[in-house]
């Protein structure tokens, strides 16, 4: 499966933006998606994972209750929108999706993902 990740932009602490990801290749139902991010000499991090329902959802400490992840398997889609971003909420956003996931706890984990998408900028200024 391909994914293409957009919606990354500069915005004002505070703010808001929402990140799409399409997918493209295979069946999206089949897949367990994520967003992670990975800011300048960091570790790219879990930020949010959704079930290929969408019925079950997991977030990072950080972005609880801030951010929230959707998908539309008609469309092939997974979204992230940013409410109440902060300065250290800026890095590349990757979308990522897997098909052989099955526990929760795995969700959480960068290597359990075998496709990812590009990536997309996120800016937030003071």
């Amino acid at each position: 499966v391909q994914l293409q990740a957009s919606g990354g932009g500069l915005v004002q602490a505070g703010g808001s933006l929402r990140l799409s990801c399409v997918a493209s290749g295979r069946t999206f139902t089949n897949y367990v998606t994520g967003w992670f991010r990975q800011a300048p000499g960091k570790e790219r991090e879990f930020v949010a994972a959704i079930s290929r329902g969408g019925a079950s959802s997991y977030y990072a400490d950080s972005v609880k209750g801030r951010f929230t992840i959707s998908r539309d398997n008609a469309k092939n889609a997974i979204y992230l929108q940013m409410n109440s971003l902060k300065i250290e909420d800026t890095a590349v956003y990757y979308c990522a999706a897997d098909r052989h996931i099955i526990y929760s706890n795995s969700y959480y984990k960068a290597t359990e993902y075998d496709y990812w998408g590009q990536g997309t900028q996120v800016t937030v200024s003071s």
